[in-house]
């Protein structure tokens, strides 16, 4: 039976990244013994998230060792000088490798990976990505795969949130020391510069409910709420605008996080508390979904805009900034505006309003049907096989 192991910064809390890790985990658990390295606390523990509880996972809760200070002073003076002042080659990248995962960190994680005895590694997530290729020579011949969840311009464009242009490079390098690299869609694959990648769509990862009945009119956009990443900001700067030629649509926000206090700022100043709602993250999304007419994806950026798989799988038209994923996923079905455009939003809400509502619906779930489970996990089997006996 092949060992496989995903190393993730958490399993046990709410988010898209961690819902998608834990529905190919359990399926694959059905023929594969599973291992989850998460950073979680092991008091955090709790398998009814995701419904962990129903699969043969392992766990193992992994800390990183402190590192004395005067290793953290020599290790920050060299990360500062990659950054920005050392030519920035394979050596130097290296050696940064190193600098930004100091020696004690690098072999603790390094020895819990190696105990596993594991046929593959998957770090989810670039930046674990990376440490997992720094541990490259300490796990012999397993397996390594790293997992990207976010765009390449969202990782590495000039307003980055992550990493930032000013380490694309190091990352590009350490990343094509892995075995593979999966990414989410065609338009990232294109943009790194080595071969070792694979593009393996995320699945819809919940049972949809009841289809919508396309009468409640109502918008629904779904999502943490993060620093700028999902763009409510805009969402309700462009609903104030469509509210003053409507006045019968409502809009729902599902979601929690430090930006709420701005939402709720902004609904009040606009004088939109009877049409703009907020919920906290729910485990029964799929009442939203089913109580909605349209969706609205307003993201400044996406690894994989799932909610729109999920969306779509309920019935729902979808109103898109035009993010290279969300064409690759929806093409011609989704109604587009230009990113960060809070006018061209408002004129596709409206327009949303008076579209051929049972048509779209019925397109929508056709491509739902594109990413479902079954189609993805056998991507991710042949992935693990081909790794397995290439040993």
């Amino acid at each position: 039976m092949k060992r496989i192991c995903f190393l993730t910064d958490s399993i046990f809390s709410f988010g898209g990244v961690q819902r998608v890790t834990a529905v190919i985990a359990k399926e694959l658990a059905k023929d594969c013994d599973v291992t989850i390295v998460t950073l979680d606390r092991e008091e955090a523990k709790d398998t009814t998230f995701y419904d962990l509880s129903r699969s043969d996972i392992h766990y193992r809760f992994f800390a990183y060792p402190p590192t004395p200070a005067w290793k953290l002073w020599v290790c920050k003076a060299y990360s500062y000088l990659y950054r920005k002042v050392l030519p920035q080659i394979r050596l130097t990248s290296d050696w940064y490798a190193h600098s930004s995962f100091p020696s004690e960190k690098r072999r603790a994680l390094a020895n819990e990976l190696a105990d596993g005895h594991y046929d593959a590694i998957v770090g989810v997530h670039a930046p674990l990505a990376v440490r997992l290729a720094t541990c490259r020579k300490a796990l012999g011949g397993t397996r390594l795969i790293g997992w990207i969840h976010n765009s390449y311009e969202a990782l590495f464009g000039k307003q980055s949130l992550y990493i930032g242009p000013e380490l694309r490079k190091h990352y590009e390098w350490q990343l094509e020391k892995l075995d593979k690299t999966v990414v989410l869609c065609h338009d990232d694959a294109r943009k790194y510069p080595f071969d070792n990648l694979q593009i393996i769509y995320n699945p819809l990862t919940l049972t949809p409910g009841q289809p919508s009945a396309g009468t409640s009119k109502k918008f629904l956009a779904v999502g943490r709420f993060s620093r700028l990443h999902k763009g409510f900001d805009l969402l309700i700067e462009a609903f104030r605008i469509f509210a003053n030629e409507d006045k019968d649509w409502t809009l729902d926000l599902v979601g929690e996080g430090v930006e709420e206090p701005m939402y709720r700022r902004l609904i009040g100043r606009y004088g939109l508390e009877d049409r703009v709602t907020i919920h906290p993250f729910t485990t029964r999304i799929q009442d939203y979904y089913s109580q909605a007419q349209v969706y609205v994806l307003s993201s400044r950026w996406e690894g994989f805009g799932l909610v729109l798989v999920e969306a779509m799988a309920h019935g729902l038209p979808v109103v898109s900034s035009n993010l290279p994923t969300s064409e690759e996923i929806m093409g011609d079905f989704g109604l587009y505006y230009i990113n960060g455009d809070v006018n061209g939003l408002a004129r596709r809400m409206l327009e949303a309003t008076r579209i051929d509502w049972p048509s779209k619906s019925k397109e929508a779930m056709a491509i739902a049907r594109r990413f479902d489970l079954g189609s993805i996990i056998r991507q991710w089997r042949q992935l693990l096989d081909a790794s397995v006996s290439s040993k």
